[in-house]
This record gives C-alpha cells, sequence and structure tokens, in this order.
C-alpha cells in the first residue's frame, strides 16, 4: 500500500469512530425517563417502563433500539415513544440501563424473597400460642404490609396501618365474589334461624326420633339425622344433641357417644355438602388461589364449584369419618375409652334430662312443630341452587353435544356455570319460603320472622370477618410472591406427590391448635394450593396430573381442617356438642379422639398413594372403607352382651 493509500485509511478510520462516536451521543440524560415500581422482591421480575422525551421522532413510532439493561444486551421495543422491560434486582446491584451514549443508574433496595413467609408464619405461630385466629389473623396482615412499606419508602413503615384498612381490607370487599359469598352466608344464617324458630327443624328431629326404640336404632336416627341437617354444623350439633339427648338416656347409650356422633357428622356432612353455611366460605378461598395462578400467567380453566366437586373423590377423611361412624353403630363395637363409656352407661342408670337448647334454636313457645316448615326451604334452597348451576353453566350446549358422556356433560356444564349466582338465587328463596311459612300460618308475626333471620345474619359475623381477613392476608401472600419462595424451598427436596399429605398434616395441626375449620381454612387455602400448581408444572406434570394433585390438594385442605377439629378441646363444635349432649367435655374430647385417628391415619395413607398412583380417588375410598372395617372387626368389642 503507498503512503498515500495508508494515510487515507487511516483518515476514514477516524472519521468512522468520530461519526459513531457522534452517534451515540445522540441521546442526551434529559430523553428517557425511567419508571421502576416502588416496591421490588429479590428475584421477581417486575416491569419498567422506559419513556422517550427526547426529539428523534423514529422512537415516537414503532422501533427497536438495542440496550443494556444490568449488563445483559436486550431490545427495547418502542411503540409510540414507550417501551417496557420485565427486570429482576439484586440487593448487592444497582439497577442500570444504557442506550447509545445514555447511561441510567438507581441504587435499589430489593425486599428479600425469605421474608414473604413471615406473614403467614406469624400468623400459625400467633394462632399455636394464642388459640385464636382473627387477631393472629389482623397481625398477619400488617406485619406483611409493614415490611412492604419498610421496602417501598426506604425504612418507613407508618403507613402500615391505614393500607389495612384503605388497601386490603376495602379490596376484599370490593370483590364482586366476595361479596356474593358474604350475602350467600349471611342468607343462609338467616334461614337456618328462622326455621329453627317456627318449629320446623325440631319437628323433623322429632318425627324421626319415634323411629328409635333400641341402642342401636337411635344411634342410626341419631346419625341419619346429622346427615339430614347438613347445611349448618351449629345447627346439626344444637338441635340433634339437645333433641336426641333424652331418648339416648333411655335407651342408655353413653353421653359420650352421643356427642361422638353429633361432633362427626356435624362439621364432615357440612364441609362436603354442596348447599352449607360452608360453601360459600370453600369457594371464597379456592377463587382466590385461582385469581393468584391466574394472574402469574398459569391458567385453569375450571371455576371454583368446578374444584370443589373434582376434590370430593380426595375427601377421605370426611366421608370416612362418616363411614367409620356407621360401622360403630352397625355393628355394635368400640374400643379404647368409648368401649368402657358406653359399658357403664349399659350397667349404670343415666337420669334423663329437660332439654335446654340455646334461644336462638328454640322454637316459639307454643308453636305448632311441622316438618314441611323446614323441609320446604331447604329443598327450595336445593332445587334452586341446581337449576342456577344449569341455568349460567349453558346446560342447553353441553347436553346438546352428542359426543360427551352424561357424567361429561354434567360436570362441563357445572364447570362452567356461575355458582355465586345460583346460590345467591337459592339463599335468598330459601329465607323467603321459610318467612311466608312462618307468617302465612301464624307461627310468627312478620316483626318476629325479620327479626329472627337478623339472628341468623348476627350469627355469621365471626365467619364473615375471617373470610375478610384471609382475603387480605391471600392478596398480602400474592403481592409478597409466597408462593414462589415456597415453591423455591419445596420444589428441590419434597416430592410434589408428598404436597397433598403436608397440607393434610399441617391443616390439621393448625385447626387442632386455634379450634377453628374456618380459620385453618383461611390460613392454608390461599399458601398450598398456588404453591401445589406452581410445583406440579416445574416438576414436568402435564395439564391432568396437576389438575388431580390440585382437586387432592383442595381435599386435603378441608379434612385435615375437619380432622383438627374433631381433635381439638377448645373447638367451638365440640365445645357445643359437649354442652348439646350434657357430656364432661373432656370425656367428649378422650373419646372422640381414637376414632378421630384412626381415621385421620388411614385417609393419610390414602391421600399419599392416591397422589403418587393416577387412578380414580374412589377407589382408594373403596380400599379405606374396607381397612376400617377389618380395624372394627379385630379390635372392636360389645359393649352390650
Amino acid at each position: 500500500m503507498s503512503s498515500k493509500g495508508f494515510y487515507t485509511a487511516v483518515v476514514f478510520c477516524i472519521f468512522s469512530v468520530f461519526l459513531n462516536a457522534q452517534e451515540r451521543q445522540e441521546y442526551s440524560p434529559d430523553d428517557f425517563q425511567i419508571d421502576i415500581p416502588h416496591f421490588c422482591i429479590e428475584t421477581i421480575p417486575v416491569e419498567v417502563e422506559i419513556n422517550y422525551t427526547g426529539k428523534d421522532s423514529s422512537l415516537l413510532h414503532s422501533q427497536a433500539v438495542l440496550a443494556v439493561v444490568n449488563g445483559k444486551r436486550r431490545n427495547l421495543d418502542f411503540e409510540n415513544g414507550r417501551a417496557r422491560a420485565m427486570v429482576s434486582f439484586d440487593r448487592n446491584e444497582p439497577f442500570s440501563l444504557k442506550i447509545e451514549g445514555f447511561t441510567y443508574v438507581e441504587e435499589k433496595t430489593p425486599m428479600p424473597l425469605w421474608l414473604s413467609v413471615i406473614p403467614p408464619l406469624l400468623v400459625i405461630l400467633i394462632a399455636f400460642l394464642f388459640r385464636e385466629v382473627i387477631s393472629s389473623l389482623t397481625i398477619g396482615i400488617i406485619s406483611g404490609i409493614g415490611i412492604m412499606e419498610y421496602y417501598t419508602h426506604e425504612g418507613s413503615v407508618l403507613s402500615a396501618f391505614p393500607r389495612l384498612i384503605d388497601t386490603y381490607l376495602v379490596d376484599s370487599l370490593a370483590n364482586e365474589d366476595h361479596i356474593a359469598v358474604i350475602l350467600f352466608s349471611t342468607l343462609i344464617g338467616g334461614m337456618v334461624a328462622v326455621i329453627s324458630k317456627n318449629g320446623g327443624m325440631s319437628a323433623v328431629v322429632s318425627k324421626l326420633a319415634r323411629r328409635a326404640n333400641t341402642p342401636r336404632s337411635g344411634q342410626l336416627v341419631t346419625w341419619f339425622l346429622g346427615l339430614a341437617i347438613f347445611f349448618d354444623d351449629y345447627a346439626n350439633t344444637l338441635v340433634v344433641g339437645n333433641t336426641m339427648r333424652p331418648l339416648t338416656d333411655k335407651l342408655k347409650i353413653s353421653r359420650e357417644k352421643l356427642s361422638y356422633i353429633v361432633d362427626s357428622t356435624a362439621a364432615p356432612v357440612a364441609a362436603i355438602a354442596f348447599i352449607t353455611t360452608w360453601i360459600g366460605a370453600e369457594l371464597g378461598y379456592i377463587q382466590g388461589a385461582l385469581d393468584t395462578i391466574n394472574s402469574s400467567g398459569e391458567v385453569i380453566s375450571e371455576s371454583a364449584y368446578g374444584i370443589f366437586f373434582g376434590s370430593l373423590q380426595y375427601s377421605y377423611y370426611p366421608l370416612l369419618c362418616l363411614f367409620f361412624m356407621f360401622l360403630i353403630i352397625w355393628t355394635e363395637k368400640d374400643f379404647g375409652p368409648m368401649f368402657k363409656a358406653e359399658k357403664d352407661a349399659h350397667q349404670l342408670s343415666i337420669k334423663p334430662e329437660e332439654t335446654d337448647s340455646l334461644k336462638d334454636f328454640e322454637p316459639i313457645e307454643g308453636a305448632v312443630l311441622r316438618p314441611v316448615n323446614a323441609i320446604l326451604p331447604i329443598l327450595t334452597i336445593i332445587s334452586v341452587t341446581v337449576i342456577g348451576l344449569f341455568v349460567t353453566g349453558d346446560a342447553a350446549e353441553h347436553f346438546s353435544n352428542p359426543e360427551l358422556s352424561f357424567g361429561l356433560k354434567l360436570s362441563k356444564t357445572i364447570g362452567s356455570a356461575d355458582s355465586y349466582k345460583a346460590l345467591l338465587w337459592a339463599s335468598l328463596s330459601g329465607l323467603i319460603v321459610a318467612l311466608f311459612l312462618s307468617v302465612s300460618q301464624g307461627i310468627l308475626s312478620l316483626s318476629e320472622s325479620v327479626e329472627s333471620s337478623l339472628k341468623g345474619f348476627k350469627s355469621m359475623i365471626d365467619a364473615v370477618i375471617i373470610l375478610i381477613l384471609a382475603w387480605a392476608l391471600a392478596a398480602i401472600t400474592d403481592d409478597m410472591h409466597t408462593a414462589d419462595y415456597l415453591a423455591g424451598v419445596v420444589s428441590g427436596s419434597v416430592s410434589f406427590w408428598l404436597i397433598p399429605a403436608i397440607t393434610f398434616v399441617i391443616s390439621a395441626l393448625v385447626a387442632f391448635s386455634t379450634g377453628s375449620s374456618w380459620g385453618t381454612m383461611a390460613i392454608i387455602y390461599p399458601l398450598m394450593l398456588p404453591l401445589t400448581w406452581v410445583i406440579s408444572i416445574e416438576s414436568g406434570q402435564d395439564a391432568e396430573t396437576a389438575l388431580m394433585l390440585f382437586y387432592n390438594t383442595t381435599s386435603c385442605v378441608l379434612a385435615g381442617s375437619v380432622l383438627g377439629d374433631h381433635c381439638s378441646p377448645i373447638s367451638d363444635t365440640t365445645i357445643l356438642s359437649s354442652l348439646a349432649t350434657k357430656c364432661d367435655h373432656i370425656q367428649h374430647v378422650r373419646t372422640q379422639l381414637p376414632y378421630a385417628l384412626v381415621v385421620g391415619l388411614v385417609a393419610l395413607v390414602l391421600t399419599i398413594v392416591s397422589a403418587f398412583i393416577k387412578i380414580h380417588g374412589l377407589v382408594f375410598m373403596i380400599v379405606g372403607a374396607i381397612v376400617l372395617w377389618l380395624i372394627v372387626k379385630m379390635f372392636g368389642k360389645r359393649a352390650r352382651s
């Protein structure tokens, strides 16, 4: 190359570098405005917005621009002067953005992800220590808000208390589905109070009680009544216990046995029946978990009611508890402390006592007891719910499809139905029918009927408060990505098929410590359902397998809650059972505990096996029934010769 050519090349290179430098300096520090969310969590991507405020018109239209975000090259797609980027923050490195000469650096302190478990753990710990749910939920929510406020406003947590009210509780009440659950629960409570006051419920119980003339038939009638009054566990306990006690005393059935039958039918049947005071809360918790899962990008197309129906095949403890009780009654065999109680009752004379049920469940004085006054409102609720599910679930479309089996048609109809509308229509219809029957027959005046229904509304206040706080806690755990942390911890150390069994055990322990099935559901549902889905997908399971595991975990929260409730001496239904049957409370707990634990252990084994082996849950239900029959046959003894 000639000297002239060499100098020409050098000048060209210098000129190119100069031009490139000029191009890199095209954007000034004022050309971009960066919007980073105030609250960030380690390893959890958040959306950072980049707005162009300069004069380059090309960025005001669609254009991809090469940028360096936190040291990594990526293309930012600008549209109308705005681009968005998903960014994860590290507490040890500041956020940095470089675009053709523009540099932006901001120190950001993200919240460590492990702090996300503090609110639910605090709720469980306080519930264990003080055996009270409402205060533990409140403290857990405040702790979560305080942690987020600390990392949002650089150490300020003063706004935690206002945000409890103006953000989380208000948002819980602003949700349309949540309002539907509250209305449904209170309307059912009002109907229960009215049919108790007009004597309808007592009439049904008295009618059936006439068929009891032997110890076995007396226990069977009590068991059947526990199944019949399925819509509310409190009403079940108080009405059946108080009504049957004089008769069972006469038949020399121990108070402990009566308490066991009353207690162990009330919660299980209310938990799994389709239309109860429990179903609204259960659907609320399930829907909250579905919202959390769907908001993360994964989609579960089934409704909350569809999930509930699907979970029934794995409801081992509630269903086997009812079956085990029937076995004990039919074979007239007992074991453990219950055997001694039954033997003593057979040998000793128990003096019958007058019933003294709580005032809200006592028929009005002078009322003519007619079974129709309870049966008709209950049938109204059932029939209107079914009609509502079919109407809102496009039953005509599904049932006109010849390619679907009847079971699949029914499943698709219920799965796509608006259960909240159906339940609202049904509960309001049931209350109206109950009011009409009471007033039209002159049993209650209009004012007395309304007053009774209002007392029923008030009886649901505690449950409604727990629901609202539970929804707020679920929102906190969602905002703090608690499920992501738990998934990271559990996914590497626990097999996905063990999640339902772990859920069952945790739920039982929490329910035992708090004495509240509802409180346990409020704590565990928002945690374990999203976690189950995340772990199932991350472990490589297909959608069908993941959904089966989701069904199993859904049932395990409920089943574990009922088991813990049965074993707990501070459970409301356990205490009410002792009061209604006038049984010594400690004796009731001692005699019921072995039976509950036996069924609980069988249910736990079935839960593990059914999650591991992909067979319909009802197959294992049959296996469990056979195992319980063998246990009664091997260990049970007749207390009566």
